[in-house]
Parts: structure tokens; sequence; C-alpha cells
């Protein structure tokens, strides 16, 4: 079956045979199920085709090359659509369906032997600029496909490439490093790039020549190289597995050969490479900070540990914090927020390395160093005790004279933020120091031990603790300021140390005020302005803070105030309720004694009220809770266990209220009756233990009187507890007895914590991630089994 072509645009339109069968099942098949496609020659004739789907991309174009007689092999040509994407098998059906107007162009082999031949045309000059220009644009866009990227490898496509990068400039440079970026995405093909190209990368973004769009592809093929380390491989190129003798080894042609030391190795080589990264932080070329940002990053995570301590000091020493700082306020992509939530995180894993890492003077000498300048800054002399016992360091506040003991706690961290404080002002250090030196002993402030808590305090605030990363999801500039918020918070210290005049026994006094300081300056981090944490910290007077501190312990509890113990208060609170109610409703089933009592609504005169007969009532509640029997009588006698001595009831589904206050004894009652309760010789006032049962129309069922509070409390609140719309806790007994029970159970349960005021988490937090991956996971059913 043929289609009819018509001109199109000044174009012959030939007649081409349909691709799709003209019958189905011996029916003609409906257009409606095979979708119209125009498909375009490079010679700019248009065809009307009709593409069975169930045909292969190969067999379509095959079927073209006969219509349209075209001379060359089918292998030679390819489709694409108007966007210049390549039609493949897994998108024809697609395109088919979208009627998408098709061309038809040369196969990428054809494509990748051409630009190859472009590439390496280098040498030639003049016009040969703008064709190797075109070339370079045209790969830019091709190498991302699958198929034109074998194809462009196979024909050492690779190593021309590399050699325009070593040898243009410019944008041609541009598009060649644009090029090669694009061909890194992919997971082969790039595994023979050596150290020389990779040092020719850092030269180029070492150069403050270079143009922007030179630097933005060499950032992202360093960062890429730096992520293609042994550890990072998966599938097919996996590497060898790591073993405790070294790290993994990459499988033959793999490109995850590569990694932090390979790369970094380069970069010593160019001093000013980390410095011009980090200085392009501040680009006005957004995309351009985006990539130097990424770059760092990367370099942060998959920094090895022999290189560590280098890394992280150069970048400490170029003060990428204060950089990271100022992007916070000024990022304008969205982009960029999650890059400095990543910094934040790898600077926490940096922090609680440092706060890890023992201070150890005798292996290390950059410990050593740091601590000899504190020393020398402090300008005094060594003591002894005798001829063998220095002392030295306890001058300055530490305990001992083991130094390294005395930064247990807080590490590498510690020694960073004292020294940071001394170099900030080495004068006013000595003079504290002389300052302590001059006081008698108890009262001189340990200003080592004192720097230490509060590298400890800001450690807790920040969750400076395993697992060691950060999931907070707001930015804290405050945090990437540490050893400088650490020097306000040392400084605040001491002042309160002077203001208080304390004393050695003090100390942990001091700390907690200091710590509540540090919740209150560093509060609303992600939106506080600088200068308001420096109010905070330097001119806070001692007594507006001590008297702040005390508040805060009177209103909360910083364990009490946790969310699992809110709820674990609501729910020991239900249970004290319960227990209460129970007990209560127990009562009633004992039964109990009451006088009868006069309603103080009653309209009779108050001088027809004469002494009842059986002024005295036995009230028991049944064990099936609906009635309350009772029997009046003239006096007290031993009621028998069950209801036979109580012939009357009230059901209590007609008790709407139980109301209190409401009645007064009868006159004349006998004063030597000893459970008469108080102020009973006044008939017409309200007895404070009187309660009146009412019935849903207003009347009253019963008007008592309890001999005493106790009984009042047990009645009054067991009636409302048994009421089926939940009557209120009436007194003052019920309440403080839930309430005490509600708070002696929950200390019961937080007996172990309380003491020690250990932390209480709000979730659950996740191990420490592994430093490496030499490990395997154990089949712990086959380790049972054995």
């Amino acid at each position: 079956m043929s289609a009819n072509i018509s001109e199109e645009s000044g174009s012959r339109r030939p007649t081409t045979p349909t691709l799709t069968h003209s019958h189905t099942n011996g029916k003609s098949a409906k257009s409606g199920l095979v979708p119209t496609n125009n498909v375009t020659t490079k010679e700019g004739l248009t065809v009307r085709t009709r593409i069975e789907p169930s045909l292969s991309v190969d067999d379509v174009i095959r079927q073209l090359c006969i219509s349209l007689k075209l001379k060359d092999p089918p292998a030679m040509y390819a489709l694409r659509d108007e966007n210049d994407e390549l039609v493949t098998n897994d998108n024809l059906r697609k395109k088919i369906k979208g009627k998408v107007n098709l061309k038809l162009v040369n196969a990428p082999a054809i494509e990748a032997a051409e630009i190859v031949e472009k590439l390496s045309a280098i040498d030639a000059r003049g016009a040969s600029d703008a064709r190797l220009g075109l070339a370079l644009t045209a790969l830019r866009k091709l190498i991302r496909e699958e198929q034109f990227a074998n194809e462009f490898l196979q024909r050492d496509g690779l190593r021309e490439l590399v050699d325009v990068i070593y040898n243009s400039h410019g944008n041609i440079l541009a598009y060649a490093l644009t090029a090669m970026q694009n061909l890194m995405e992919l997971d082969y093909g790039w595994a023979n790039l050596d150290n020389a190209f990779i040092f020719k990368v850092v030269q180029i973004l070492s150069s403050e020549q270079s143009r922007l769009n030179v630097c933005r592809p060499a950032t992202a093929i360093l960062k890429r190289l730096v992520e293609a380390d042994p550890s990072s491989a998966s599938g097919l190129n996996a590497a060898t597995a790591s073993t405790s003798k070294g790290p993994p080894s990459p499988s033959p042609g793999s490109v995850y050969r590569y990694g932090f030391d390979v790369v970094f190795e380069q970069m010593r080589k160019e001093k000013r490479l980390l410095e011009t990264v980090v200085n392009r932080l501040g680009s006005a070329d957004t995309t351009m900070a985006l990539y130097s940002m990424m770059l760092i990053n990367s370099l942060l995570a998959h920094a090895s540990d022999p290189r560590w301590d280098e890394f992280i000091a150069e970048l400490e020493r170029l003060n990428v914090r204060k950089a990271v700082i100022r992007l916070m306020s000024s990022h304008t992509i969205e982009d960029l927020t999650s890059c400095i939530l990543d910094f934040q995180a790898n600077m926490v894993r940096v922090t609680f390395r440092k706060k890890t890492t023992l201070v150890e003077p005798d292996f290390e000498p950059l410990h050593n160093h740091a601590l000899q300048f504190i020393w020398e800054k402090s300008k005094i002399e060594e003591d002894r005790e005798d001829a063998i016992t220095p002392i030295k360091w306890r001058k300055l506040g530490f305990e001992t004279e083991d130094i390294g003991h005395e930064f247990r706690e807080v590490g590498v961290l510690g020694l960073d933020c004292l020294k940071y404080f001394v170099e900030k002002d080495p004068d006013y250090w000595a003079k504290v120091v002389q300052e302590q030196l001059s006081r008698s002993e108890e009262r001189r402030c340990p200003i080592g031990k004192a720097s230490n808590e509060v590298t400890d305090l800001l450690a807790e605030h920040w969750a400076i603790y395993a697992p060691g990363y950060s999931t907070s999801t707001t930015f804290q500039p405050f945090f990437l300021n540490f050893p400088k918020v650490h020097s306000l918070a040392l400084h605040f210290f001491l002042r309160m140390w002077n203001e208080s005049g304390a004393s050695t026994d003090d100390f942990p006094r001091l700390v907690a005020l200091t710590r509540s300081q540090v919740k209150v300056a560093l509060k609303r981090e992600n939106i506080r302005p600088w200068h308001e944490v420096e109010q905070e910290f330097l001119e806070s007077e001692y007594r507006a803070v001590r008297d702040r501190q005390m508040q805060e312990l009177e209103m909360e509890d910083d364990i009490m105030s946790k969310v699992p113990i809110r709820n674990l208060r609501a729910k020991l609170y239900k249970e004290s309720y319960e227990f209460v109610r129970q007990q209560r409703i127990h009562c009633l089933l004992e039964g109990a004694w009451f006088m009868n009592g006069i309603p103080l609504a009653t309209a009779d005169p108050r001088d027809t009220i004469r002494r009842p007969t059986r002024p005295w009532r036995f009230l028991r509640l049944d064990a099936g809770l609906k009635y309350l029997h009772y029997v009046d009588s003239a006096v007290k006698f031993p009621v028998r266990k069950g209801l036979e001595d109580l012939p009357e009831r009230i059901e209590i589904a007609m008790i709407s209220e139980v109301a209190t206050g409401t009645c007064a004894p009868f006159p004349h009652i006998l004063r030597d009756q000893a459970d008469i309760p108080l102020g009973s010789s006044s008939p017409m006032l309200a007895s404070p233990l009187s309660f009146s049962l009412l019935s849903t129309s207003g009347g009253s069922l019963a008007d008592q009187i309890a001999p005493d509070q106790a009984r009042w409390a047990d009645w009054t609140d067991g009636l409302n507890m048994l009421r089926r719309d939940g009557g209120h806790v009436a007194s003052q007994e019920t309440e403080l007895f839930v309430q005490a029970l509600t708070e002696i159970g929950l200390k019961i349960k937080l007996l172990d914590l309380s003491g020690e005021r250990v932390e209480i988490p709000s979730g659950l937090v996740a191990g420490p991630p592994p430093m490496n991956s030499d490990f395997f996971f154990s089949d712990l059913a086959y380790d049972a089994a054995t």
C-alpha cells in the first residue's frame, strides 16, 4: 500500500512505501492506530510516512532508504527529532504516538568520524578555528549520547579532545572542557586520563586570566575526578574489595581510579588553586560560585587520612568559612542553598574529628607548636614543686601537668579554640593569666579548664557528637564562626567570674550560667545579626544573667520540657487519674455514714424545721455501679456487707450534678455527737462538707453532710467520676493526689536519668557512618546456624 505525497514548501514530495502493514487480521488498519510522521531528508525533502510501532529503528531507516532510493547504505543514517534528540528503539514508540517531525541525518558513527577529523586539524591556521568551534559545539551536545560516545571513543576521539585542551585557549578551550565534562558523566571511556591532564586542569583553574566559561567546566572536571575513587565504584566497574592491607584497587578499564589523593597531589603543585577556588565563591557569576562550592564539598567529603590535616589547615588559612557565611546572605539560586547546607554538614564532620583527635605534643609538631605559642604569650616563667615536678600548665588554669590529658574531652578542637583566643589579643591573654596568678589559689579562675568547658558547651549546643553529621535544614553562620563564638563565650565566663567574686567551688555554677547564656545568645541563628551575639556576651550584666537563669529554672526543667517527657507525663497523668478513680469508687463500694442536711433552697420557714427522727444516712454503691443504696437511721449502727440493710436506692443515671456547699445541718442536733461537722450550730449556713445529688429536673435526690474533708472528697469526686458525662473533680485533695502520683511516677521512670541530667533525645540518632568501605555485612542467619 502506498501513500500519496504532495509538494510542501517548494519541495517535491515523492511517494514512499508505507512502513506499516496494509491489513491487520484481514481488515484495513485504522488510521488512528498508526500515527503519521513527517521525515525530512538531508536534502530538505519532507515526506509523510506511516510507521508501524513494532518496527525497530534500523528497519524504519532501511525502508526509508529503499523508498527514497538513497545510494548510501542504511547504516550511514539515523533519525533525530526537531530538537536533535537521537531516535532509538527506546523512544521510537513515543515519537510515533506524538506525531513528532523527524529528520534523516548522518549516523552517530559518521558524525563521530567527522568531528574527530576536525579536532585533529588543530594545527591548521585561519579558518580552522571556526571549523573547530563548530565541531566542539556539536561535540558538547552529542557526547552525552551513548551511541555517539562509543563511536567517538573507538576513533581515539578522547586523545584528540585532550590535545585540543592542551593547545587552545579562550572560547575554544571552554568548548573543549565542556565536552570533556559531558563525556565524564559517563561511567566509562576516560580511564586513561593521566596526571599530566589533571595538572593541566589545575593550572587552568588556578590562572587569574582564565575566563569564567573556562573555569566552570574545569571545576566540574576536577570535582568528577575527586569523586572517581575506587571506593565509589559500583556495578560492572566495581573495584576489587578492599582489605585491611589497603584501599580497594580499581578493576581494569574502570574510571574509578582517581579520587582525592590523586587530585590533591596535583593540586599541591599549584599553590594558588585552593585560594582561587575559595575566592570564586564570591563571584558575581552564581554558577561559578555554585561549581566552586561543589568542588570544595567534594574535596571535604573525600579527603583521605594522610592528607586530611594538610587540606583542612589550608582551607582554614584561606578562611573558607567566612566566604560561605557571605554566601548565606547573598545567594540567589536554590542550588546554592543545598551546597551551603552540604558544606555545613561537612564542617560538622571536620569539627567532630577535631574534637575526637587527641592532643599529642610529643608526636605531633603542630600540637607542640600551638601549646608553645600559648605558653610563650602568657609571659610567665615555669616553676617547680621539686626537682622532678614542674609547675607550668597549672599556672594557665589546667588541673594537671599532663596537657594531653587536659584536652581529652575536646581534643584538637579545644586546642585550636584556645590558640585562637590567644592570637586574637595576646596582651589580654597575658594580662588575664598574670591577674589570676596574683590572686589566692581559691579565687583564681582556671582559664585553661574554662576554655575547654566553653568548647564543650558549644559542641553540645550544635550537637557535635557521634555520628558527627548535621541534619540542620537552616543556615548556621555562628557555627561556622566556632572559634570566634568560643572567644566571646570565654570572655563572658571570665567576666562573670570576676563580677560574681567566684571561687574554685563555684566553677560548676559558672559553667551552668554560661550554658544558659549560650542558649540565649545563639538562638534564631539563621536570622540573628552578629552584633546582637556580641552584645549578649560582652555587655550582659551578671545580676541580669543570674536572675534570668533562676527564672528559667523555675519556669521549666530542661529535661521535663522535652517532647518525649511531656508525652510520658500525659500518659502517667491518665494512669494516675484512673488509679484515683478506682480508689474513690472503692470508697463508694465500701459505703459510709452521712448526716442528712437541709437544702438552703428550701422554702420552709426556719421555725418549722425540726430535728428529723432519722438524721443519719448510710450510703453504699452496688457492685454494678448503677444504684446508690441507702438507709436512714436515728443512730449509727454497724451495716453488714451487701445491700440487705439498705432498702432504698437512687439510680446513678438520674444524677445530673453533684453540687457542693448546698445544705446545712438540722437544728437541735445533739452536740455530744463527736462526728458532727464544726460550724453546724448555725443551721442555715451551708456546711463546707455538704453536697447534694441533683436530678435532671433540678430537684435534689439527696442532701448530705460528710463527717470530714477526706470523706467529702472521696464521695463528691467518686460520684462525679461515675457520671456518664465524666464530671469534673471538685476537691483540691483529689487534684493534688492525681498530680502527686503523676510526678512520683515520672520521677521513678526517670530515676536513672534525672540524677545525672542525661540528655534525652527527641528522636533516634543513627550510628556514625563508616570511615571507609573496609567491611562486609555478615549473614546473620548463617552465623546463627553455625
